[in-house]
């Protein structure tokens, strides 16, 4: 069943009619009964993933800057500080540093985002970095026809050197609880140690009832020099069954999971929303874990001007969510990250999965409309959103 369905067209965002009759009584209930069942516990969420200094030219270009901005930054860890900044949701975070100023800086940082360091594992520093070091990502936020540009210095980083059994996850899950445990496929790209690492880890969180969510988050860069594709298909499918909610954009079902999107272009500069669907019901079929599976969808016009929107399956329903025709974007990164942190509050606070989904779409939006990889939105202004209040001054 297609819920909020519009007519196809060639463009998933071509303007098209709301077909009536479809509501849905499907609940998250319905979708996540260990969600329910397990609403005490210590934290609401609990992220495992790299955190990187991020050094940000502001409106000029990395290659001609003097002087950064510093903030912090990591796909998995930015829904874990998107859900307690915005959504006041307690989270902690599972990662690993280099002992210097620069791993102190990034705790302090961290600290900052209201996120719990309490797991933090420190490697000790020999001074140049050999060893362990702490990973650096210059971002640039492009502007108009230039896109934005990353470029990332993480190698043999502290994080990359988590192997299983650094963490004690039985204490986690077990003792002080977890409701739901987020991961991704940027930390499982790190290394072979922590592809061992995640799956451990949602063992251990399946086994205590908490929910698993998991971030495809295809970067060619971190898969050049270790088999490209094909390797990141390999890890992610022996990560794919131990996963609740499955997350992505539209290139990386294709990418990390080798699952065609019907009609999709090369580039997905045009989004067919009916390969869409069928590439979500290819996906239900072919995990049966998966509960929930979540796709944003996003047209660059320019860097500056996306169309912006997501949909889901849920329970053997797929709903389409609110869709931005022309958002205007200041930094677009960390907007997948921000839309996975609004989904997830939404579905633990009990909404419905395709209200949730639209708590998704609209922080995401908000949180590419100011800089740096994490969110500056406030549940106010994101419930703001949800119901079409414009962008009209705020007195």
């Amino acid at each position: 069943m297609i819920l909020n369905a519009k007519p196809e067209t060639a463009s998933f965002f071509s303007n098209r009619e709301v077909e009536p009759g479809f509501e849905s009584k499907l609940t998250v209930e319905d979708v996540l009964p260990e969600l329910v069942a397990r609403p005490a516990c210590f934290f609401s969420l609990l992220s495992l993933g790299e955190v990187m200094l991020r050094l940000d030219p502001g409106e000029g270009r990395i290659r001609t800057a003097r002087q950064f901005r510093a903030s912090e930054g990591g796909g998995e860890y930015n829904v874990a500080r998107g859900l307690r900044k915005c959504f006041g949701l307690n989270t902690a975070i599972v990662t690993a540093f280099a002992q210097n100023d620069v791993g102190y800086l990034l705790e302090d940082l961290i600290s900052q985002g209201g996120v719990d360091t309490r797991f933090v594992k420190w490697l000790p520093c020999d001074g140049i970095g050999r060893a362990a070091r702490n990973g650096l990502n210059f971002t640039e936020r492009g502007f108009g026809v230039r896109g934005a540009v990353g470029v990332s210095d993480r190698a043999n980083t502290a994080v990359s050197q988590l192997a299983p059994g650094d963490v004690d996850f039985e204490y986690i899950f077990g003792e002080l609880g977890v409701r739901w445990f987020h991961t991704g496929g940027i930390f499982a790209a790190l290394s072979e140690t922590t592809a061992q690492v995640a799956i451990e880890a949602a063992k251990a969180a399946k086994k205590h009832g908490t929910i698993v969510s998991y971030d495809l988050n295809y970067r060619p860069s971190l898969w050049k020099s270790i088999g490209g594709k094909a390797a990141a298909q390999r890890v992610n499918r022996e990560i794919a069954p131990y996963v609740d909610v499955m997350l992505g954009n539209e290139e990386d079902f294709t990418a990390c999971l080798g699952l065609e999107i019907p009609d999709a272009n090369a580039d997905f500069s045009a989004l067919d929303i009916g390969g869409y669907k069928a590439m979500l019901e290819t996906a239900a079929a072919a995990y049966p874990n998966f509960k929930i599976i979540a796709t944003t969808l996003r047209e660059v016009q320019t860097a500056t001007i996306n169309s912006w929107s997501a949909i889901c399956y849920a329970g053997g329903e797929i709903f389409s969510g609110m869709h931005f025709p022309s958002l205007e974007i200041l930094d677009r990164v960390g907007g997948g990250d921000s839309f996975a942190s609004g989904l997830i509050y939404g579905l633990l606070s009990g909404k419905p999965p395709g209200e949730a989904l639209n708590y998704g779409i609209c922080h995401g939006a908000l949180a590419m409309t100011t800089p740096g990889d994490t969110s500056m939105a406030s549940l106010k202004e994101v419930e703001a959103l949800l119901q079409g209040t414009g962008a009209r001054v705020q007195r």
